[in-house]
């Protein structure tokens, strides 16, 4: 099977754990910088190129960085008009990038979630701290990753400037609860295939409550309970996502979603649950790819 990687960098581990992944298993692998392709868009011949050559393949892995979520997202849409298969869909990536969707999706589909606001005008500040259940609070920008434009409010005060300085910028941001029992750790699961493939803990650095690793925060094997497994296979399906990394909160009244990644780094995960995520993953290409494709649904949402 002739597999493409859509990255950026073929040294970052998740990237290079893939390809050694898709090597041990017999297949032929290449690592392509997405911002790189370049594409023809026809009803007839749909193409896509790089440096020249016309790109060809069995199944795509899209390894997408936030920032470059619209033209990534466009080179996958492609190669779904060209009948290849793509370890995550255009729709499901776009659906879990957009925080304020992903969160309304989730709802609609049962999910636990903190309880999150959202509004427009700074007239409708207050009450939506009290919505939230006051301070403290946290502060997300819709457009952050990994932890950036994330701020803690922990005073009333705090919150409304916050809130007025965001709106100041015309920045979007949702309101949410703070999980004060969470004590600074998330749960990690990793679905693939509608199966939770390995989980971790990670815990926030002293002083900080964003459990990110790249903030520093820690990561170890946790066992995870039949609820947290079922929440995050249900957030998954949700999105539409065959691989997710999805990000629990222990809460008093039952895990909650804080997020949905469709591009779930490897290394953390890995090292910690020993694991092998990178070669699930490629085991469920391989069938997942050999099965008819489905009706085209690029573009269509529910």
């Amino acid at each position: 099977m002739k597999i493409l990687i859509l990255s950026r960098n073929p040294k970052l581990y998740s990237t290079h754990a893939l390809v050694a992944a898709a090597e041990k298993r017999g297949h032929e692998v290449r690592v392509v910088d997405y911002l790189r392709c370049y594409m023809n868009i026809t009803s007839r011949k749909p193409r896509i190129y790089v440096d020249g050559e016309e790109l060809i393949a069995d199944a795509v892995i899209p390894r997408i960085a936030a920032r470059h979520t619209f033209y990534g997202n466009a080179v996958v849409r492609q190669f779904e008009m060209m009948g290849v298969f793509t370890l995550n869909d255009s729709v499901a990536i776009a659906r879990s990038r957009d925080k304020l969707r992903s969160m309304q999706i989730l709802a609609r589909k049962g999910v636990g979630l903190p309880v999150t606001g959202f509004a427009h005008h700074t007239d409708a500040t207050r009450e939506l701290i009290k919505m939230c259940g006051g301070a403290p609070l946290v502060i997300k920008l819709l457009e952050g990753t990994q932890g950036v434009g994330v701020v803690l409010a922990e005073t009333t005060n705090a919150a409304e400037s916050v809130i007025e300085a965001f709106k100041d910028l015309n920045a979007n941001i949702l309101v949410q609860e703070f999980i004060k029992e969470a004590g600074g750790a998330d749960i990690r699961c990793v679905v693939v295939g509608g199966k939770v493939v390995a989980s971790m803990k990670r815990q926030a650095a002293e002083g900080e409550f964003r459990s990110n690793l790249h903030r520093g925060g820690s990561a170890e094997k946790v066992k995870i309970s039949p609820d947290e497994r079922a929440v995050a296979i249900l957030a998954a399906k949700a999105m539409g996502l065959n691989v997710a990394g999805v990000d629990l909160l222990r809460s008093n009244h039952g895990p909650v979603v804080m997020e949905v990644n469709s591009s779930p780094g490897l290394e953390g995960i890995e090292q910690s649950s020993k694991k092998d995520v990178a070669g699930g993953i490629i085991e469920f290409i391989e069938k997942a790819a050999a099965k008819p494709p489905k009706s085209a649904k690029a573009g269509t949402d529910k």
